[in-house]
C-alpha cells in the first residue's frame, strides 16, 4: 500500500491522457517529452547510504542547475537571472545525509522550469495559449504570486517566458519530470516506513539573506536557519524542537514558519498521526554563497560538515524514539 497516495496527491491528481487529450495533443505531448528526457538525463538523481540506518529521507527540489537550450531560447531572461529561483549548492550541502546513513533525492532540473514543490496541477491560465483543462487548479495562492507548478516569474516578479505555452507543453513537464520525481520521493518515504515503522522527510531549501519586495519582512535580515513545518500540523512539535536545537548548539540563528512555513512536499508528506513527519529546512544563502555570482564561498565546507552532524544527531534521536523491537530490526 502507497501510504502518501492521497487525494490532491501527485499520484491522485494525474489524468488519464486519453480522457484529456486527442490523437493531436497526446502527439505533442510526446514529443516535448522525448526532448525533456534527452535534454535531462538523469531529470534527478538519488544518493543512497549503503546501509540506510536513519529513518530520515533529504529532498532538495529545487538545487537543479542544468538549463536547456530550448527553455534559454523561449525566455525573457538572461541564465543568471533564471538561477535567482535556484536553491544553488543544496545538494552539496545535504551530501552527507547518505554519508550518515539516510538517502538524499535531489532534481537536476531547475525550479524555473517545473517545480515539485508544487501540487501536479497548479498552473497559471495566463500563461498558456489555449484553455486548459479542468483538473488544473488555476486559483490557488501559488499560482497567484506567479509560482505555480510551472513559474510565471522568477524574484521580483520577473517574468520568465517571451510567450505563451502550450497546454502540451505543460503537460510533458509534468508527466516526465513532476510525476517520476515524486514517486521516487514517495518510494523513499514508503521503504523508510517500512524498515522503521517511522519516516521523517526534509525538504531542503535555501533563501536570499535580506527579503525582497514580494515579502513581507522586505529589507530584513533573516536569520541563519528557518524551520517550516506548517505551524506545528506536518511534525512532531518533539523532533522540530531537537532539530532547533541542533542548529542553535551548532551556532546558528534559528526561526519557524515566517515566512517559510513549507510548502506542498512538506504538507503532503507531513502526517505525524501515521508516524510520517515532514518539516522544511531554509538555509540563508549569504552563509555559503555569493548572490550576486552564484559562487560557493570556502564556508560551504563547514556549512556541509554541520548539516552531517545534523542529519546524525537527529536520526539517533529518532531511532531513540522508536519502540525496542522496531530499534533492534533497523540496526
Amino acid at each position: 500500500m502507497d501510504l502518501y497516495d492521497r487525494q490532491r496527491g501527485p499520484a491522485a491528481s494525474r489524468p488519464h491522457r486519453s480522457r484529456n487529450a486527442d490523437a493531436s495533443l497526446s502527439s505533442d505531448i510526446d514529443a516535448h517529452a522525448a526532448q525533456i528526457l534527452t535534454d535531462f538525463a538523469p531529470p534527478f538523481q538519488i544518493d543512497t547510504p549503503t546501509h540506510q540506518s536513519l529513518p530520515l529521507v533529504f529532498c532538495s527540489p529545487h538545487s537543479g542547475r542544468v538549463y536547456p537550450k530550448s527553455f534559454l531560447a523561449a525566455s525573457n531572461l538572461s541564465p543568471m537571472a533564471l538561477r535567482r529561483s535556484e536553491d544553488s549548492f543544496v545538494e552539496e550541502i545535504f551530501a552527507g545525509g547518505p554519508k550518515a546513513g539516510a538517502p538524499l533525492l535531489h532534481a537536476h532540473f531547475p525550479r524555473a522550469y517545473l517545480d515539485p514543490n508544487r501540487e501536479p496541477y497548479e498552473l497559471d491560465p495566463a500563461m498558456f495559449a489555449e484553455p486548459l483543462p479542468p483538473h488544473v487548479n488555476t486559483r490557488s495562492l501559488r499560482v497567484a504570486g506567479g509560482l505555480g507548478t510551472i513559474a510565471r516569474i522568477v524574484s521580483e516578479a520577473v517574468e520568465i517566458y517571451a510567450k505563451p505555452l502550450s497546454y502540451a507543453q505543460a503537460e510533458a513537464r509534468i508527466t516526465t519530470l513532476y510525476m517520476p520525481f515524486h514517486e521516487a520521493l514517495r518510494g523513499l518515504l514508503n521503504q523508510t516506513h517500512a524498515r522503521f515503522g517511522f519516516a521523517m522527510l526534509i525538504d531542503c531549501h535555501s533563501m536570499p539573506s535580506v527579503a525582497g519586495p514580494s515579502d513581507d519582512d522586505l529589507g530584513l535580515e533573516r536569520p541563519d536557519i528557518i524551520l517550516g513545518d506548517r505551524y506545528g500540523s506536518s511534525c512532531t512539535p518533539e523532533m522540530i524542537g531537537q532539530a532547533e536545537r541542533i542548529f542553535t548548539e551548532l551556532g546558528y540563528s534559528v526561526a519557524r514558519n515566517k515566512p517559510y512555513a513549507g510548502g506542498f512536499n512538506t504538507e503532503h508528506y507531513g502526517q505525524p498521526g501515521r508516524h510520517l513527519h515532514a518539516f522544511q529546512i531554509e538555509i540563508n544563502r549569504a552563509l555559503y554563497m555569493d548572490e550576486t555570482s552564484f559562487r560557493r564561498r570556502k564556508s560551504l565546507r563547514q556549512l556541509t560538515r554541520d548539516m552531517t552532524l545534523f542529519a546524525e544527531e537527529l536520526g539517533q534521536i529518532a531511532l531513540d524514539l522508536l519502540p525496542g523491537h522496531l530499534r533492534n530490526a533497523a540496526e
